[in-house]
């Protein structure tokens, strides 16, 4: 589906290091792994980010001048290119003036050089890992945070200047270097994504979950996102500007992206949704998304339980739907004004991997799996198929009636990523890499996908449990453990990843 909005780009700030001595004693040498770092730069720019080449840090006046520069673009990130031996005097001032966080690029031209052949000038040009130790060094003494890659370059052509062959592009140390690259500047588009992010927090947190009560302003200073408070009056206001062609065009779309389900259910509260059921879905759909324009939201948290029988009550018994189809097109909506799972599930899209609101469900000790599901809401783009609408004679726990959700995630490889709060008040990412398979699930509303762990069911609750996460996760496609705890790195979060 399309986006609502596109989160910000992140910025890559790029250098490549070498020793001033050199230039002059080996011809062609200076000019060679500036070269790598083109390479490098322009790799980078295809991966939708905003790139700042410096290019060569030699000593430590261009040392300043380079995290002047950095600092100046406010970098989300800096890969700092290892072209030969630096002294690491003139690279310690660029990461002292600008903090963002730092991956040095260990990346060899080839993968062996021409014994027979090779001049001084040739290793130098092969010596990217010399320094790297000495970089380490002053980067822990000086408490600067860093990681390292280290491969092979990548490169397609041999550059004329080498004595050997420099086409490493297919080699697994390439491939998995730059399988890390692009992961560290999708997690720099997280980190820059959520810095301008507006959540929306409507209504209240459901009354006595302590998990999900947080400090607004604790979530604040640790993302960057901004949280704007709502009341359902805010909604009511939009529900009664919406108009019938709004109506009718949210009505095409239920029909596109769901299955209208009237197969008889097990549960005689689950029913084919009834014409009325449907309308006002699509109304409530059309104020909701109005709601998100009009306050520019890049994710919601919501939940509203007052007296019964009100108008705002019969709003809330449209939610499902809506909150569905707008986390479908980039915009996360958590139920039970749950906000930290609601900024998990925000990384989630934002990395391209989905992102459903779960909790456990039920475990099936046949099969060693595990339910995992909500009532609500779902992210359409990971399921297995389309989904399935059913109308709800009662919402389990909660007030009101109206349409709900059907659904799992694509069977394959998924990540559970949950956001929590430790007693320190500093936020924790826990994540699990697990299989979704094509297992059974209820016919009573709600979205459920059948889970696989690498441990028995017991021994990972268990695991899990003890984390302390929230009862509210997650659920990403893909294999994305790497991916997230680069994530939590760069913004500066614990991260624990269990299951290892």
């Amino acid at each position: 589906m399309r986006k609502l909005k596109e989160t910000k780009k992140p910025r890559i700030g790029i250098y490549t290091m070498g020793l001033k001595t050199y230039w002059a004693q080996f011809e062609g040498l200076r000019e060679r792994i500036t070269g790598y770092g083109e390479f490098i730069t322009e790799k980078i720019k295809a991966m939708n980010a905003e790139v700042f080449f410096y290019g060569l840090v030699d000593c430590e006046e261009e040392g300043i001048k380079a995290g002047e520069y950095f600092k100046s673009h406010q970098v989300d990130l800096i890969f700092a290119h290892s072209g030969t031996y630096v002294t690491s005097a003139s690279v310690l001032p660029v990461h002292r003036i600008c903090t963002a966080l730092t991956i040095i690029l260990n990346l060899q031209p080839a993968a062996q050089i021409n014994y027979e052949k090779t001049t001084t000038g040739e290793w130098l040009a092969f010596c990217g890992a010399c320094p790297v130790p000495e970089l380490s060094n002053a980067f822990h003494r000086s408490g600067i945070k860093f990681s390292i890659i280290n491969g092979l370059l990548g490169l397609t052509e041999t550059p004329k200047i080498s004595l050997t062959n420099e086409v490493t592009c297919q080699r697994p140390e390439a491939v998995k270097a730059w399988q890390e690259i692009g992961e560290w500047v999708c997690a720099a588009g997280v980190k820059s994504g959520l810095s301008y992010s507006r959540f929306g927090f409507l209504g209240n947190n459901y009354s006595g979950m302590l998990d999900l009560y947080s400090d607004f302003t604790m979530l604040q200073s640790q993302t960057g996102i901004h949280i704007e408070l709502l009341e359902m009056c805010d909604l009511k206001e939009m529900s009664d500007q919406v108009t019938q062609e709004e109506i009718l065009q949210k009505e095409r779309e239920i029909a596109d992206f769901f299955i209208i389900t009237d197969d008889i259910s097990a549960d005689p509260m689950a029913k084919k949704p009834t014409k009325e059921q449907l309308f006002w879905s699509a109304k409530v759909a059309a104020a909701q998304e109005r709601l998100i324009m009009k306050h520019n939201l890049d994710g919601l948290a919501y939940y509203y339980h007052g007296a019964p029988g009100n108008d705002y009550e019969a709003l809330q018994g449209g939610f499902i739907v809506g909150h569905s189809l707008l986390t479908a097109k980039g915009i996360p909506c958590a139920g039970e004004g749950d906000l930290k799972t609601c900024i998990a599930m925000k990384i989630c899209d934002m990395a391209g991997k989905g992102g459903s609101f779960c909790e456990i469900v039920v475990t099936d000790y046949e099969t060693r799996t595990i339910l995992l599901g909500h009532d609500g809401p779902f992210h359409l783009a990971i399921a297995e198929g389309k989904p399935l609408l059913r109308g709800l004679g009662v919402y389990h726990g909660k007030q009101g009636t109206g349409v709900s959700v059907e659904a799992k995630v694509k069977t394959g490889e998924i990540t559970n990523l949950a956001c929590t709060q430790t007693i320190d008040g500093k936020l924790k990412l826990i994540i699990t890499e697990a299989e979704s398979v094509n297992g059974k699930i209820m016919t009573i509303g709600n979205t459920q996908t059948p889970v696989k762990f690498k441990k028995d069911p017991d021994a990972y609750m268990e695991e899990w449990f003890l984390e302390a996460p929230t009862h509210h996760f997650a659920m990403s496609i893909g294999h994305n453990g790497s991916l997230f705890d680069k994530i939590g790195k760069i913004l500066g979060i614990h991260t624990v990843t269990l299951d290892k």
